[in-house]
């Protein structure tokens, strides 16, 4: 690799004369190009310079970034604060969580009026007692500009609870511990970590994981006694496979501790009774490539979801005295149209999540007894289970929602089939659910698959073609996006939008053939699957490519950049928040967060054959000279998943070579990370400024 360094000059000039016809300019990154080879090919990267945190250069082109997108964006201000009011006015200032029932007291969370975080409070054995306040996040993070509270976990004696806490936004948590009788914060103070942490049933014996500082990988098993020092912690687990990540959890019966370590193929578990933490954890199954298993645990068996020749997932059993996968006796078959996602375990019932057709449904299935479904009334909705500790219930909880309905929480009594709403999320201002509609169409895509789309608009919308549209994305992990109600977008929906999920390949809407048709050698599906879908909105009616908008984030932020290279005539402007677009660069630097563990989902760059085909893909490699859409980029500076210099340089690439005069805004969240602000009204800010930039492309003021 060839370095050449030049001294860094931003060249940008803002005119805030009267005169509102005078052109702000944008700011322009120097190049100081590095030859990058690989496979015998070089490349040259004019901005790898910006691949440091620490350098005040860099720092001073993020500020200048920023100071442009406040210029060019200055007028809408009073449309900013519009939508922000009106979103923060549809929220409860003051509200409360469905309380749950654990160990013995009832546990939820409460709101109070303009407060950032919340209250985690409990009542011992009825409700109608008085409240503790287990943690209070509004005093904790005063003086913070970031405050993430991260797996609070009651000792099973149900006097201490101990809690991660994130002052960065790096995902790096610290473990604390505080005495629920007396109010002490104890010195115990484990930095380092994920923030969950699991009690063994001594009250004394707590496992957390410890991370890497610099890749943040999840790799290490560690059990701390209270009280003692935390470098006299032990090492009860190490993952040496840098391709693994490692997590620890107690099983629904409290009998077990479970060590997972997963890749994105592969995961291998092992255990340990819960009362003895001085003891060994035992493997249930050794990991084979390929072969992906979870465990939970009830009666004299492990309960486990597995992939073993079954590629929808199937449910199998074993006796904790014979774990081996020989052993495993079927439950619930494989079936090749019905993806079988998560399970819940009952003293009489068995509850199993599946999906079919891109629906999610709930099979109730007795032990002793004829199985039947949870029946559902709208055409779309998302449902899966809630909080439900107890074996020894008829009771099944469950939260449902959809694209018009706010988020419920129901109790279903397994025996007779009732339910009961416990809490809808109520949304101020006036909302009628009823005022909205919701669709399922399909497009079809360049090789035939038929695509789903979940549709929400407000009723009485013509298909006309003159109609403003939101389309959104991911299609990665075989994460699915499923359409639940999104409060933040009934201000589009109010002004005419309509909005759309993409079901693209590399979710997995349609069961695992879906996400395997997204990923590796076929990634090239997920791009093609949303142009496809954005094209079909436009066929049928519902939009035109003028005022067409497109948003993704993370892995859907390389979507945005891999379809605007495709097809940038498609969208009037794209929303590309925290994206992953520098793929291959980033994939053969294995110091940077993530990236081992990736390799199943992307390709190894190292190999000549992923090589190749994520440069034909990956957005930053193929900017080129040609007309784009109006664009918009975030990122956070201290992101820890998508680091802050893909989306930097991303930016100064295309301000070099677009040859169009549409807007290119790059806002840069100079306190966050990935996940942006911490608290539930900061987010507001930046989908205002999102909505501001959209309306302003389309000439609406208000």
């Amino acid at each position: 690799m060839k370095t050449l360094i030049f001294p860094l000059s931003l060249v940008f000039l803002f005119l805030w004369a009267c005169n509102t016809k005078e052109k702000i300019m944008p700011p322009v990154a120097d190049k100081n190009p590095t030859e990058l080879t690989n496979h015998g090919e070089s490349r040259t990267d004019n901005y790898f310079w910006m691949n440091d945190r620490e350098d005040p250069k860099v720092i001073e082109y993020l500020e200048a970034e920023n100071a442009y997108t406040d210029a060019v964006m200055e007028h809408t201000k009073p449309l900013q604060e519009k939508l922000y009011e009106e979103i923060k006015s549809k929220i409860k200032q003051e509200d409360e969580s469905v309380p749950y029932k654990k160990n013995g007291y009832y546990y939820y969370q409460r709101t109070v009026p303009e407060k950032e975080y919340y209250l985690y409070c409990r009542k011992k054995g009825s409700l109608d007692t008085d409240e503790e306040v287990v943690l209070d996040v509004n005093k904790m993070a005063e003086g913070y500009d970031f405050y993430q509270l991260g797996g609070a976990s009651v000792s099973p004696d149900n006097k201490i609870v101990a809690f991660g806490v994130d002052t960065v936004s790096r995902r790096k948590y610290t473990i604390h511990f505080k005495n629920l009788e007396t109010g002490e914060i104890f010195d115990d103070a484990i930095p380092l970590t994920t923030g969950s942490s699991v009690w063994a049933n001594d009250n004394k014996t707590v496992y957390y994981v410890l991370k890497d500082d610099v890749t943040l990988r999840s790799e290490k098993i560690m059990k701390h006694i209270l009280g003692t020092p935390v470098e006299n912690d032990v090492e009860v687990f190490y993952e040496e496979d840098e391709t693994f990540s490692t997590f620890i959890y107690k099983t629904k019966s409290n009998k077990y501790l479970i060590i997972g370590s997963e890749s994105t193929l592969t995961s291998e578990y092992r255990f340990l009774d819960a009362n003895n933490p001085r003891g060994e954890f035992k493997i249930i199954q050794p990991r084979t490539r390929g072969l992906e298993y979870a465990v939970d645990h009830f009666g004299d068996y492990f309960y486990i979801r597995t992939n073993l020749n079954a590629l929808n997932f199937k449910l199998v059993r074993t006796p904790v005295s014979e774990t081996e996968k020989e052993n495993w006796e079927e439950v619930i078959p494989h079936r090749k149209d019905v993806y079988f996602s998560d399970f819940d375990i009952f003293k009489d019932d068995l509850v199993v999540s599946e999906r079919k057709e891109g629906i999610t449904q709930l099979r109730v299935m007795p032990w002793n007894g004829d199985e039947y479904y949870i029946d559902f009334d709208e055409e779309v909705y998302t449902v899966g289970s809630d909080i439900n500790y107890d074996f020894d219930t008829d009771i099944f909880r469950f939260s449902y929602s959809s694209l018009t309905t706010p988020h419920s929480v129901f109790d279903f009594n397994m025996k007779n089939k009732e339910r009961k709403l416990l809490k809808q999320t109520e949304v101020l201002g006036g909302f009628d659910k009823d005022d909205y509609e919701t669709r399922r169409i399909y497009a079809t895509a360049m090789d035939g698959t038929k695509i789903p789309i979940s549709l929400v608009y407000k009723k009485g919308l013509e298909k006309d073609g003159t109609n403003p549209a939101l389309i959104y994305g991911y299609g990665s992990y075989g994460y699915t996006i499923d359409p639940t109600f999104r409060l933040s977008i009934l201000p589009l929906l109010d002004r005419g939008f309509v909005y759309a999920i993409a079901h693209i390949r590399g979710g997995q809407i349609n069961g695992r053939a879906w996400y395997e048709d997204g990923k590796l050698l076929n990634k090239m599906n997920t791009f093609t699957d949303f142009n496809d879908c954005a094209q079909f909105l436009i066929d049928e009616g519902y939009t035109n490519s003028d005022k067409l908008f497109a948003n993704g984030g993370s892995a859907g932020g390389l979507l945005m950049g891999a379809v605007v290279n495709l097809r940038p005539d498609l969208y009037k402007g794209v929303i590309a928040d925290v994206p992953f677009v520098d793929v291959v660069t980033t994939m053969l630097d294995e110091s940077i967060p993530l990236t081992t563990s990736e390799f199943d989902e992307w390709g190894n760059p190292k190999i000549e054959k992923y090589y190749y085909y994520m440069m034909s893909y990956s957005p930053y490699d193929n900017v080129a000279e040609k007309d784009y859409p109006a664009m918009m980029v975030t990122t956070g500076l201290h992101d820890s998943q998508v680091q802050y210099w893909e989306p930097t340089k991303w930016v100064a690439k295309l301000r070099d070579l677009k040859t169009d005069d549409n807007l290119l805004i790059f806002h840069v969240n100079m306190d966050y990370g990935h996940g942006g602000a911490s608290g539930r009204f900061q987010w507001i800010e930046d989908t205002a400024l999102e909505y501001a930039f959209i309306f302003d492309q389309l000439g609406m003021n208000e």
